[in-house]
């Protein structure tokens, strides 16, 4: 079986709660939408959300022509003191490469292309203003 194949057979649920969300997990929410409606509109296919391993989360895995790309999300409401793709540091990048590691365990065939893209969100009064994809953000 292809990995591909595997992906559309196997889609993790998502769990909500009847509580209010706070705040910061809706605007997360906002912005992992906005990029997954970015990547569809750059031809990728959105293949999981919110991928938990052992080592942290992937907010996106999407399939970008040959390659599977792990997408980390970073959504701000402002920028005045650096990027939002600053906040993808070294420990951060170290642990999204160990999860990507357990995630392409996983597949029956792991010989795939794979890379990392950050995408930027930012919001202006609660909604999204801008979206950038930084391609090949960071090597594993």
């Amino acid at each position: 079986m292809s990995w591909f194949s595997w992906f559309t057979r196997w889609m993790p649920g998502s769990h909500r709660s009847d509580e209010p969300e706070p705040e910061h997990l809706r605007r997360g929410r906002l912005g992992e939408d906005a990029a997954a409606a970015e990547l569809r509109r750059r031809g990728c296919s959105i293949l999981t959300k919110n991928f938990r391993g052992p080592r942290g989360e992937l907010d996106l895995v999407v399939r970008d022509g040959d390659f599977l790309v792990f997408v980390e999300v970073k959504t701000r409401s402002s920028e005045a003191w650096v990027r939002p793709a600053a906040a993808v540091n070294a420990a951060k990048r170290r642990r999204l490469v160990l999860t990507a590691q357990h995630y392409l365990r996983q597949l029956e065939d792991p010989c795939v292309k794979w890379r990392f893209d950050v995408v930027e969100v930012l919001l202006e009064d609660g909604r999204v203003r801008e979206v950038r994809v930084l391609v090949n953000a960071f090597h594993h």
